[in-house]
């Protein structure tokens, strides 16, 4: 059986090396970067709920790792009172004159008296200016800087060839957090080890130890089992919202595009006016939102119509082309499509028809699923 310390010399040099706090960051940053782009990984809740921690927390804990690399504590008011009272009776009524001055002189100058008396005032200066990052500074810090430092990558990212989208976003955050953490290992070290930041992971695990299997009273442990139970059903309950989120609304994305000379593809510059013969190249969008993967058609159709009294009706179709697509959900196909009128007209409608799965024998506007039309006059 593997002990722990086998396991611990599994990991690299540099990274056992690190404190654990930050060879903490970059563990969860390498499985959230693997959670990501592992084929397997990717599909389970574990993506969620890594990203949140490394989205959320990670950059700013590292960031702020990086600013405070010494063990803070915070200023309290029993420090300060102390300090007062201990430089108040190292000086004496030098300072307060009372009218018992007399029976208490002042220190000689150049004398031990004095010079204990000039500690003490410095040291109640030192612990009225005494100022640090403790723990919950810590935490409430990285993740106000996380929720700042992300968007601003993201900004970053904007103005760049690469621009908004999952590989470079998750690259970035992942290199500004461990360029951080890299900052941040070489200022510990360089500080004396008692003045070094420390996660005191040990103790806290002790203080459990003792809470959950040596408590006081029985009362204690009945309060750590309800607090273990409580803990439980959380993480159970986000745990299951994460695996089995709601379904929102169920719909299809059906739309046309043109692409443009410099290869841009918009929604405009449609045909209008075509010759006979002359073909126009389109682009079929689809875009599956249905919670599961959906088979679908396209039918396109040649129409002649009436309009009388906002009604169109269809005098005459004709069948210019049919393809089939596969589309998982929360995926986008796009299918290029030629557009070849077969006769000539004024008015002539060019209908595109989605169905999900096979369509009917006589496909119409009336049946199908979704549609599009556009107008030409074909000369």
């Amino acid at each position: 059986m593997v002990d722990r310390r086998d396991a611990w010399l599994l990991l690299p040099a540099p990274l056992r090396r690190l404190p654990a706090d930050l060879a903490a960051t970059v563990i969860v940053t390498l499985l959230t970067l693997a959670t990501v782009f592992v084929p397997v990984l990717n599909q389970t809740p574990l993506r969620v709920a890594f990203g949140l921690v490394f989205v959320l927390f990670l950059p700013g804990y590292a960031f702020i790792a990086a600013l405070f690399p010494e063990a803070g504590t915070a200023v309290t008011d029993e420090d300060s009172s102390a300090a007062a009272e201990q430089a108040a009776d190292a000086t004496g009524a030098a300072s307060h004159p009372t009218a018992d001055d007399d029976a208490k002189p002042r220190p000689v100058p150049g004398t031990d008296a004095a010079e204990n008396a000039a500690d003490a005032e410095a040291g109640a200066g030192a612990a009225s200016n005494r100022s640090g990052i403790d723990g919950i500074e810590r935490v409430a810090l990285s993740f106000g800087l996380s929720i700042a430092i992300v968007p601003l990558i993201g900004l970053v990212l904007n103005f760049t060839p690469w621009g908004i989208r999952l590989v470079p976003i998750a690259t970035a955050v992942a290199g500004f957090t461990l360029v951080c953490v890299a900052i941040a290992a070489q200022r510990r070290v360089a500080l004396p080890e008692s003045e070094q930041f420390a996660v005191p992971y040990r103790a806290w695990l002790a203080a459990g130890r003792r809470e959950l299997f040596e408590p006081d009273d029985r009362v204690d442990a009945a309060l750590s089992v309800l607090l273990v139970v409580s803990v439980l059903l959380a993480l159970g309950s986000v745990g299951y919202a994460v695996a089995v989120p709601p379904q929102g609304e169920q719909f299809t994305e059906f739309y046309l595009l043109s692409e443009t000379s410099e290869g841009e593809l918009v929604a405009d510059d449609y045909p209008e006016t075509m010759t006979e013969g002359e073909t126009a190249e389109l682009i079929v969008g689809i875009g599956n939102n249905e919670y599961e993967t959906t088979s679908y058609t396209v039918v396109v159709q040649l129409q002649t119509v009436e309009t009388t009294n906002n009604s169109t009706t269809v005098l005459e179709r004709t069948e210019l082309n049919r393809f089939d697509a596969t589309v998982a959900h929360n995926e986008t196909h796009r299918e290029r499509h030629t557009l070849r009128p077969t006769r000539t007209g004024e008015n002539l409608r060019v209908q595109y028809l989605l169905y999900e799965g096979t369509p009917p024998s006589e496909p119409t506007g009336e049946n199908a699923y979704r549609e599009l039309h556009l107008w030409i006059d074909v000369e």
